[in-house]
């Protein structure tokens, strides 16, 4: 590993964040938070710069990146914004724990949108915005925002868009990375801008309307009130993020190949979306169902509503609420509980397995029952009427073992910690996935706040190698990787 270059490169990353607090600060002014709160908050940005800029100084060089300093760059940059993002809380005094600081910002550049604090909206203006734009920041990856800005600074981005590009398809829409990175990020910031003006037509507040925003096209969940989305009695706001939260969940090529390139057909061609709308709706009817059964709701649009909300929230892993689903019929939690394992669709904001990986090994295991019955026979493993390679099968399965493999141990160490198996699993589940809440005491009316800190310190990490996919972040453990 080149460290030099990968530290370098870092910098930027720290820079960068350090000027978005800056931006938070003049939020905080606006909104009349304090003198206090805001000189806290351009004093977090000036400690950011200052630690970005001797970072700068200290690694200044030829950079030159191979594919190992790519992994590492990610790693260590998903790091150092973990911790320096959450100086403002510190030093605010919103979050004086620096263990809960740390988990609360982890969660926030991830997009798990759990959360520690048990009164959101005694919070200042400026710590609640930078709070909703660290998800959105991490929504579309803060890394490949650099990837676009990389060509100015005479650096190739390949590397790291490899490493950072969540799912396991990375869709070049130009021959050069640094313009697919522009592109992606058009398309994120033309679906932000949409959704705050329909929000602010369905009768929120800018600032709340922003703040929403923020955190639905992300996937992360972060809400400036107490009880999430259920805040706001309006069938018109819940259905409109319901919607966002959905696109959210669907690879962004697609999103720029139906709105910049006139392509209707884009999405209906995508197996995968097709499978993904698919589960949404098979869901959604038998949650609606069950709540029917146990008379849940006061009516059938609100049963249905709610079932959508919740299952769309679920599976894009954003993690809003509009109901204290943790009440629910058995069956329901049991529904909403197997999606915290599900995903969007590959390139997509959401976390979690995704979609696609999915359908790869179910077909594989179909191969593999049919090849039992009949060994002579050449069959492939098709996605979208093409084979895919044995190499990413392999790939994809090592994946998914390795997720359960991580799931089941987390598990097993925070039963140690925590009060019940349900909360354990459900805490890991959501963490993992960077979903947000689960179950039981980290229930969607609940917090993390209780939760031991050997315990949040754990769950950060699982949320660093869910939104890594990872092997990112396991690679750094593998010897050889620190071998030149």
């Amino acid at each position: 590993m080149n460290a030099r270059s990968v530290f370098h490169l870092v910098s930027y990353l720290v820079l960068f964040i350090s000027l978005a607090m800056g931006a938070c600060a003049g939020v905080s002014a606006l909104y009349g938070d304090g003198a206090e709160v805001v000189a806290q908050l351009v004093r977090s940005a000036g400690i950011g710069v200052l630690v970005g800029a001797l970072m700068h100084v200290l690694t200044r060089g030829p950079v030159d990146l191979s594919r190992k300093d790519g992994f590492a760059i990610v790693s260590f940059g998903w790091l150092a914004v973990g911790l320096v993002g959450a100086v403002p809380y510190v030093l605010t005094g919103a979050i004086p724990s620096p263990v809960d600081a740390v988990f609360e910002t982890v969660s926030g550049f991830t997009t798990t949108g759990s959360t520690i604090l048990t009164d959101i909206e005694v919070l200042p203006r400026g710590v609640i915005f930078w709070r909703s734009l660290t998800q959105w920041l991490g929504g579309m990856g803060v890394l490949l925002l650099c990837v676009a800005i990389l060509p100015f600074l005479g650096v190739g981005g390949m590397q790291i868009y490899r490493a950072e590009m969540p799912g396991p398809s990375k869709d070049r829409l130009t021959p050069r990375i640094g313009n697919t990175a522009k592109l992606l990020y058009g398309v994120y910031v033309l679906l932000t801008a949409a959704e705050i003006l329909l929000l602010k037509l369905a009768g929120m507040s800018w600032f709340d309307a922003v703040n929403h925003t923020f955190c639905t096209l992300s996937g992360g969940g972060f809400s400036p009130y107490n009880d999430s989305i259920a805040h706001f009695h309006s069938s018109a706001i819940h259905w409109i993020i319901i919607f966002f939260m959905c696109l959210g969940g669907v690879n962004f090529a697609l999103h720029y190949r139906f709105f910049m390139r006139g392509e209707w057909r884009a999405y209906g061609k995508s197996e995968e979306v097709r499978i993904y709308l698919g589960v949404i709706l098979v869901a959604v009817t038998m949650v609606f169902w069950n709540l029917t059964l146990y008379g849940i709701g006061e009516s059938g649009s609100e049963r249905l509503r709610d079932s959508f909300f919740q299952v769309v929230t679920v599976i894009s892993t954003t993690g809003f609420a509009t109901a204290d689903y943790d009440q629910w019929p058995l069956f329901s939690k049991t529904m909403l509980f197997l999606l915290l394992f599900s995903g969007g669709c590959a390139g997509s904001t959401s976390g979690a397995i995704k979609i696609m990986r999915s359908q790869v090994v179910i077909k594989e295991i179909k191969r593999q029952v049919s090849l039992f019955l009949q060994p002579q026979r050449v069959l492939q493993v098709k996605m979208g009427g093409k084979p895919v390679p044995s190499s990413t099968v392999a790939a994809i399965s090592a994946f998914f073992l390795c997720y359960f493999a991580v799931f089941l141990v987390a598990t097993l160490v925070l039963s140690l910690m925590l009060p019940d198996l349900t909360t354990a699993a459900s805490a890991v589940a959501a963490c993992i996935g960077n979903v947000g809440p689960g179950f039981a005491a980290v229930g969607p009316v609940q917090n993390f706040a209780e939760i031991p800190s050997t315990a949040k310190m754990l769950l950060a990490f699982c949320m660093l190698l869910g939104r890594l996919e990872l092997f990112t972040v396991l690679v750094l453990f593998a010897p050889g990787f620190w071998k030149k």
